[in-house]
């Protein structure tokens, strides 16, 4: 009830600016608004406010030119040569040019930064200035998706000035090239954007916009509802046909990119048997979920990422079979069960605590006894994320969106051996050196066929290895209200409110 006060009377603030904010509910707060730092969608959905990258995945799912402006590639894929937008200019007036895209480009992929997502283009040997909107990237190999990952987000243009500036605290002082500016933040409670009066482009349709962290359920709707709010992700599909009923509210379902699993620890017995992995994925009812818990928004998964990904090769979802359950434990030395524990997030994904819970009450009638553990998002983040010295957590609820519409970026983060967390987002420290083959491989070959053959085979490899418990691709729900116009939700979960405003 005190969170509850506490947020009303943070939305009913009066700013200084003459219109009303367009008020966003999350279910987490971010975590840092360093765009090269970025590794998860609260924080990006913010982000994507105040950052561009060189080029974008619109809509449709196809990438153009963003600040940049074309593109040649030589014949031996090694040189990318990048023609840049002109008379743009970052938030604090430095300017967007070659110069800057070359600060970028090598603070991204610098080992000593640290950054997780780096492997996006850690094939980029060298950054060329030719002239000053014309740079030249040098590759150490072919390197198929590196169009593709120039539109991540984490790879968007930061200001040198800024970074220079701020140090180890620009994560809270972000300065990008984007339709808002950055205003203020207080964690765990709000933060702001304003429109950037120089922008580049068409002008913001709002004046200021207001993310708010709420990560119960109940709190996010209600606020919907009252109106205190404008926006809300993740309504829970129980509350759909209330707010559908409401003439000022329509919720929105969305096809996703996003794929929701259980990851497992192979160091943390008994999950480095194969049998008891295989077991977990027989022992779900993995139908029952997204008809029962999920209300039908999502679909069964086939594969370990989502269909209309480049490399996509659907499987047959594990059966629901308690008694092959039985038997595979029994064959790995548990005929009675074990104990275990699942750590699930709250308030990010969608019906994540009832998507534990069921999974949870389905694996106990096989004999496996697994107490829940939750953490709101950035300590979850933070959690999970710990070396595998200090990691202690055997099986956990994780999601991803494959932002870049390509293989590379769904399979390699999260499973290939170099990418452990904390250096990566493989979290299950999962290790396979064909999967790991079959990755490295495809990144560098340029014929496209031949890319997703090795990705339809590292599939079967993952499917039978059974590194996860694969659960579904998320629909996504977004409650909005009816006086909120021009709002474009994503299939990554992010939502593009640079022409979203208040009708009057």
């Amino acid at each position: 009830m005190h969170r509850l006060v506490l947020l009303l009377t943070l939305l009913l603030t009066p700013l200084a600016a003459a219109q009303t904010p367009l008020i966003v509910a999350q279910g987490g707060d971010a975590v840092t608004l360093d765009a090269h730092d970025i590794v998860e969608a609260v924080s990006g959905l913010v982000s994507r406010q105040l950052h561009e990258t060189l080029f974008e995945v619109t809509p449709a799912g196809t990438i153009e030119p963003l600040l940049a402006e074309d593109y040649d590639v030589s014949e031996d894929g090694l040189t990318w040569t990048i023609t840049l937008k002109e008379g743009i200019t970052f938030h604090d007036g430095t300017p967007f040019n070659a110069e800057a895209v070359k600060f970028n480009l090598e603070r991204f992929i610098d080992p000593d930064n640290g950054f997780v997502f780096s492997f996006l283009l850690n094939r980029i040997e060298t950054v060329a200035v030719i002239d000053e909107y014309t740079v030249a990237l040098t590759l150490s190999g072919a390197f198929a998706p590196l169009l593709a990952h120039l539109s991540h987000l984490s790879t968007a243009m930061v200001s040198p000035t800024a970074v220079e500036t701020f140090g180890e605290d620009y994560y809270r002082n972000p300065v990008g090239t984007g339709p808002f500016v950055f205003d203020n933040w207080t964690v765990g409670q709000q933060l702001e954007v304003a429109r950037f009066a120089d922008y580049w482009g068409e002008a913001a349709g709002s004046e200021v916009i207001r993310f708010v962290p709420v990560p119960e359920n109940t709190t996010r709707m209600a606020l919907l509802e009252s109106g205190e709010a404008h926006v809300v992700v993740s309504v829970p599909p129980q509350d759909v046909p209330r707010l559908s009923a409401d003439p000022d509210i329509n919720v929105d379902l969305t096809p996703s990119t996003r794929t929701i699993y259980i990851y497992f620890n192979p160091n943390i017995e008994p999950f480095g048997d194969v049998r008891v992995r295989q077991a977990v994925n027989f022992a779900v009812d993995k139908q029952a979920i997204v008809d029962f818990v999920l209300g039908g928004a999502g679909t069964v998964s086939e594969a370990p990422f989502s269909p209309g990904i480049f490399g996509y090769d659907p499987q047959e979802p594990y059966p629901y079979d308690p008694e092959q359950a039985q038997a595979l434990l029994a064959d790995a030395g548990y005929p009675e069960g074990f104990t275990t524990t699942l750590y699930c997030p709250t308030g990010r994904y969608l019906q994540d605590i009832q998507v534990c819970e069921a999974i949870q009450s389905q694996i106990a009638d096989v004999g496996i006894d697994a107490s829940i553990e939750t953490f709101e998002w950035a300590a979850y983040l933070q959690r999970t994320g710990l070396p595998v010295a200090e990691n202690d957590i055997p099986m956990a609820m994780y999601g991803w969106a494959t932002g870049t519409g390509d293989a590379d970026y769904a399979l390699f983060p999260l499973l290939h051996s170099s990418q452990h967390v904390p250096n990566g987002s493989n979290r299950s420290f999962y290790s396979n050196a064909t999967v790991d083959e079959l990755l490295s491989d495809a990144r560098t070959i340029a014929d496209q066929e031949l890319r997703e053959s090795l990705y339809n085979q590292a599939i079967d490899t993952l499917w039978e290895d059974a590194p996860w418990l694969y659960l579904h691709v998320q629909g996504q729900l977004t409650g909005i209200r009816n006086e909120v116009e021009n709002l474009v939700v994503y299939p990554t979960q992010g939502i593009w409110l640079k022409d979203a405003s208040l009708s009057e």
